[in-house]
Order: C-alpha cells, then sequence, then structure tokens
C-alpha cells in the first residue's frame, strides 16, 4: 500500500460523503463509542521510515506494528518509553490515536509527550505535516499531540515520528501487602521522593512497585522502601491460576490487561488527583500511576451516571473503558464535555474533517 492509496481513499470518501472507519489491527475496536462507516483498512501502509538511536526518534507508517518497532529499538537497548499495550498486534497509528500509556506512564509521560511529528491525511484527502523529527524543531501550535487519543476522528495518521528512551540498567520489582487506603497513602508518599519508581499496580490488598534506573539508585531505593523484592527472572509470583509467574511476565500483563484485576464485561478507568480517597464505588479492580488511575467493575444494571459523578467530586473523570457496544453506543464512552469544550471539539472537527466522515460517533456522538 502507498500514501497515494490512502489519500485517494480519502479524497473519494470526501467527495461521496461516506463515513469511513478507520482500522489497522482492530486490536481497540472495543475502545471509544461507535464503531461506524465503510472499513479503511490503512495495515498495509507500514515499514519504519526513519531511525536514529544517536538523536532519540524513530518515524514509521501507521500500519507498522509495535512489536516490530520495539524489535528494532530493543536492538539498541532504547524503548517506547510509555510502555504502550499491544493487545492483538497493535500498529504505531492506533497506538497513538487511543492516546493508550501503560505502566511506565507514572514516570515517563503520556503517549503524546512523545510525539515529536505526524503526517496526516485529513477529511479533505490532504496530505499535512505538524511537528518535527526533534524537540527543538518542534514549535507552534502542537497539532501533533492534539491528535494522539482523537480516535481517528480529524485524520489518518500516515505516519508518526516519536521520541525514544534508553532501557534502565536495572528493574527490580518490590509487593507489599497493604489495603486500598494503605496503598494510596504510600504510593502518594514515595512519589513525593526522589525514587526511581516506574510503576505501580494495587489489587486485591497486594501492592507491586517496579523500579528502574541505574543499579546503585535502584538498589538504594530498594532498601529504603523495604518490602518483598522479586528478581527479575525468579518464578516466584502467584499468579490467579495458581502458576508462578516473574516480575517481567507480571508487568506484561498489567500492560496487556490479562491480569485478573481486568477481567468482567464492564470495566471502567477513573482518572483522579493521585491522592484522592475512595470514591465510595464499589468493584475496585486495581490502582495504577501512583494512584492517578482506578480501575472498577461494575454490573449491567448499575447507572453510568453515579461513576462518572463519583469521579467528578473528586476532580477527576471516568472512562467506560470495555463494556457491551450497545452500552457504549447508549451511555458514550467518554466523559460529557462542557459546552465550551464541545464547542472547540466541533471547530477541530469542522476543520480537519468538515463532512463529518471520519471515525463518526468513535470520541462523541456530536462528531
Amino acid at each position: 500500500m502507498q500514501l497515494a492509496d490512502l489519500v485517494s481513499a480519502l479524497k473519494a470518501a470526501h467527495a461521496s460523503q461516506t463515513p469511513l472507519r478507520i482500522r489497522g489491527a482492530g486490536s481497540k475496536d472495543f475502545y471509544g463509542s461507535l464503531l461506524l462507516g465503510e472499513l479503511l483498512d490503512v495495515s498495509g501502509y507500514r515499514g519504519i521510515v526513519a531511525y536514529e538511536p544517536s538523536e532519540l526518534y524513530i518515524t514509521a507508517k501507521c500500519g507498522t506494528p509495535l512489536v516490530e518497532i520495539e524489535a528494532v529499538l530493543a536492538e539498541k537497548g532504547q524503548m517506547l518509553a510509555f510502555e504502550p499495550p499491544h493487545f492483538s498486534g497493535a500498529t504505531l497509528g492506533g497506538c497513538v490515536a487511543a492516546g493508550l500509556a501503560g505502566p511506565r506512564r507514572q514516570q515517563a509521560g503520556a503517549v503524546r509527550d512523545f510525539v515529536l511529528g505526524i503526517k496526516l491525511i485529513d477529511g479533505h484527502g490532504q496530505v499535512l505535516d505538524f511537528g518535527g523529527q526533534v524537540m527543538k524543531n518542534v514549535a507552534g501550535y502542537d497539532v501533533s499531540r492534539l491528535l494522539a487519543g482523537s480516535l481517528g476522528t480529524l485524520g489518518v495518521l500516515a505516519e508518526v515520528t516519536l521520541k525514544i528512551l534508553p532501557k534502565p540498567r536495572l528493574e527490580q520489582t518490590l509487593t507489599f501487602a497493604l489495603s486500598e487506603v494503605e496503598a494510596i497513602a504510600k504510593l502518594n508518599e514515595w512519589g513525593g521522593q526522589p525514587l526511581p519508581i516506574s510503576a505501580s499496580f494495587w489489587h486485591d490488598g497486594q501492592l507491586w512497585l517496579r523500579l528502574s534506573g541505574a543499579q546503585a539508585a535502584v538498589a538504594a531505593a530498594a532498601r529504603h522502601l523495604g518490602g518483598h523484592a522479586l528478581s527479575p527472572t525468579a518464578a516466584n509470583i502467584k499468579a490467579t491460576a495458581g502458576a508462578t509467574v516473574d516480575a517481567e511476565k507480571h508487568w506484561i500483563s498489567v500492560r496487556e490487561q490479562t491480569h485478573a484485576a481486568f477481567a468482567g464485561p464492564i470495566l471502567w478507568r477513573l482518572g483522579l488527583p493521585s491522592n484522592a480517597k475512595p470514591p465510595g464505588l464499589s468493584g475496585l479492580r486495581a490502582i495504577e500511576w501512583g494512584g492517578a488511575q482506578r480501575w472498577y467493575a461494575s454490573e449491567p444494571g448499575e447507572v453510568p451516571e453515579a461513576v462518572r459523578g463519583a469521579a467528578a467530586r473528586l476532580g477527576g473523570h471516568a472512562v467506560l473503558y470495555r463494556a457491551p457496544e450497545s452500552l457504549r453506543c447508549l451511555e458514550g464512552a467518554f466523559a460529557p464535555l462542557s459546552p465550551a469544550l464541545l464547542a472547540l471539539h466541533r471547530r477541530l472537527k469542522k476543520s480537519f474533517d468538515p463532512k463529518g466522515i471520519l471515525n463518526p460517533g468513535r470520541l462523541y456522538a456530536d462528531f
């Protein structure tokens, strides 16, 4: 597949006002609200365009699988620092369009923090370039970061340039037996200290803490924190099925959401201030990102407004992360926008996609 093929498809859809559903591997079809429109498969537009290990950036086409990118980076001891989930074969375009980061987001930052540049095909079929290849070249209105998390509603992310980082020299996982309240208190206490914490995960009375960095820093932090130290290669963490897994496999299960904490037909993701008290909801499944991300399971009969309201009262928001399509279509996946923000989103949508053909309803029903 060539760039011209994508451009032609978008120009034709614009002319005929045909709605398009942009899809790479389909690994995040569960995420967002509606899946509407004629399928535009971009998985064939793949390949690494440029990689400069010394300049810490990589550029690849939207259909390039993350596993291929990470394999190339690993040869040079480098990584995508936001630790994106792969799910079932995630592609680079879908990774950035969804904006989902893994456990290391608490230390490294969000997907948008690593987007340096994007080649976009908008709803007119125009090819637009935003940003650059290194941070010092990124200036002005940062459209490239705006596109992260837009779920393809503003255009096809044909090519993406990401900032990359070296892999840490050493990683060590510690475990602690703590209640929900104790875990939140400890995570905030440790978060205010100069500790190399790269990930945290609480579930069912146990907190996992990952330290990453230089050997001396990790060793000193482990001595200071205490807890039970797990060897990165030792099989001494009990898995849900009774088998044992090592620390690396545990963090992969969190990243890929194969851990038992993410089971259930309806899963809510709450973004809260890290020190927020429990919101008073039942069904707590996990706490991540130093207390800032909390996962709740609910039953089909529960009222979504209660979850959104509880998050809002604590200064946060709630996303209907995984649910039957009928519920996502009825309630919407994302918290309703204020009138001012909704007006801004509508103006952006009209500018990039005036006929509303790109992933209609995927982000919000209004567009």
